[in-house]
């Protein structure tokens, strides 16, 4: 038997190949658009820019750490739940997280962000949906809800340069998701 590769999951492999070249270009040109993928702090409707950053913000990443750190998870969990919800859904929960993060940000924080981390933390929790009964409430949904947005909600005490209400934006929004999805199914 003959084995191919086959794209199992074009909105993950899209989006991890479009963070990739983002880091490594961004390097090489000495982080020259670097700016762009970076969430604006504030909110300014006058500015175009204002809007690109608003989303493009999730294809930058800080380091190679942080590049590779997301997109194991997000290569892992990604293309169960693009295959469960489909590709055009996928992009959507993502616009939406992505949008939903930088307005917290904007509106809370006033920091600038980057980063695919809020998208990552949408994922984790809304994968444990996946196979669940209309109506019911999945306990490994409970268990990951208790175990990573408690651990993001203790580590915004402690000054870094991680966004931890990134983090919880995201899984508030995988939970949605995974809340709407199961009532309609």
């Amino acid at each position: 038997m003959i084995y191919r590769i086959s794209n199992n999951s074009p909105v993950v492999l899209a989006y991890t190949l479009i963070c990739v070249a983002e880091y490594f270009i961004n390097t090489a040109l000495g982080d020259l658009f670097k700016p762009l993928f970076i969430a604006p702090p504030f909110v300014s409707m006058g500015e175009i820019s204002f809007y690109l950053k608003s989303t493009l913000y999730i294809f930058g990443h800080a380091s190679l750490e942080h590049l590779i750190g997301n997109m194991m998870l997000f290569l892992l969990i990604g293309p169960i739940i693009e295959e469960k919800y489909g590709s055009l859904r996928l992009m959507a929960m993502i616009a939406v997280t992505a949008l939903a993060t930088s307005i917290i940000n904007m509106l809370l924080l006033h920091k600038g962000i980057l980063g695919a981390s809020g998208i990552v933390f949408m994922l984790i929790l809304l994968i444990s949906f996946t196979n669940v009964e209309k109506g019911k409430i999945p306990i490994t949904f409970i268990l990951i809800f208790i175990l990573y947005i408690g651990k993001e909600v203790l580590n915004s005490f402690h000054s870094n340069e991680i966004s931890q209400f990134g983090h919880i934006t995201g899984g508030i929004c995988g939970s949605i998701f995974g809340f709407r999805s199961n009532n309609k199914h």
